[in-house]
């Protein structure tokens, strides 16, 4: 009889204990956050390629091409002015050359966190393919949105300024707190297009659902006319009520762009800390989302 067949080194190991012998590691694991941040990092230029592609590519099959990132807002614009403007008497005693200018303003910046969310929800389901294909942080991928939504608001701010001058709104020093509110309301956005991409991934039907719960957060926060008017001196709500309402992120965004571009307009009820208000909901839903976004990446474009 020939002598026995030699045990292998390997006989007898758990898979853990070989993975670990040799060095390998779990294909897609979820980084730790600090290395996660580093890897965004060193996609940086990806994420900003990626935002300018799918900006140019958005309009690329209609005929007035990138005009339609001024055209629909604009529209929009002028739907809500016959309505709330006219029919509705809604400008709470605005003159025409001051509720315009308002209207206009707070169309396009709430557009820029409307579709900043939208496109946040279906980032992860709507782009299987390449989280499937490639390996790289898919947080790349709502942040970039997001990113594509603020340079769409800054072609359409050339617009705004075309309808302040018209008004007789003239270049002030505070025009330059400008970007300050743009970055806050970047991050703010990012935070949430990145709650929602986690929650669209896992939930599909959220896409259908987010239009209706967005136009109830768009009434909710004074795009179209001054909040405490309507539900003051309209809704005989109490004041205390008014104030919270206007602490919603959205209102704050917009009233802080309002104020800066316009002055001290006759409707202005911000509360003395509105800029913290920015600051705080920035910081804590972009570091919010941003954590949730993470703790959930091993589980996108699987399943």
């Amino acid at each position: 009889m020939g002598a026995p067949p030699k045990r292998h080194p390997d006989d007898g190991l758990s898979p853990a204990e070989l993975a670990a012998k040799y060095g390998l590691s779990v294909s897609g694991a979820r980084p730790g956050l600090p290395e996660y941040v580093r890897q965004l990092w060193a996609r940086r230029h990806f994420i900003l390629t990626f935002s300018r592609a799918k900006l140019t590519a958005q309009y690329s099959k209609a005929k007035l091409g990138q005009m339609w990132q001024v055209l629909t807002p604009l529209l929009n614009a002028t739907v809500f002015f016959f309505i709330f403007g006219i029919l509705l008497g809604g400008r709470g005693g605005m003159p025409m050359s001051e509720y315009i200018p308002f209207l206009v303003t707070g169309v396009f910046v709430w557009t820029f966190t409307q579709q900043s969310v939208m496109s946040g929800v279906r980032s992860i389901s709507g782009n299987l393919g390449l989280v499937r294909a490639l390996h790289f942080p898919r947080a790349a991928l709502p942040i970039s949105f997001s990113l594509q939504q603020l340079q769409q608001l800054l072609y359409s701010m050339i617009v705004m300024a075309a309808f302040l001058l018209g008004f007789g709104y003239f270049p002030i020093w505070t025009w330059l707190l400008v970007p300050v509110i743009l970055a806050l309301q970047y991050l703010f956005n990012a935070g949430l297009a990145m709650i929602f991409a986690r929650l669209g991934s896992d939930s599909p039907d959220l896409a259908q659902v987010m239009p209706f719960i967005l136009r109830t957060w768009m009434y909710g926060s004074g795009v179209m006319f001054p909040l405490h008017h309507m539900l003051v001196d309209r809704a005989n709500a109490p004041k205390w009520a008014a104030d919270l309402i206007a602490m919603n992120p959205a209102a704050v965004y917009m009233d802080l762009m309002r104020f800066v571009l316009m002055g001290d307009y006759s409707q202005n009820n911000m509360p003395p800390h509105v800029w913290l208000l920015a600051l705080g909901w920035a910081v804590v839903i972009g570091a919010f989302g941003f954590v949730f976004f993470w703790k959930a990446e091993e589980r996108y474009g699987r399943g």
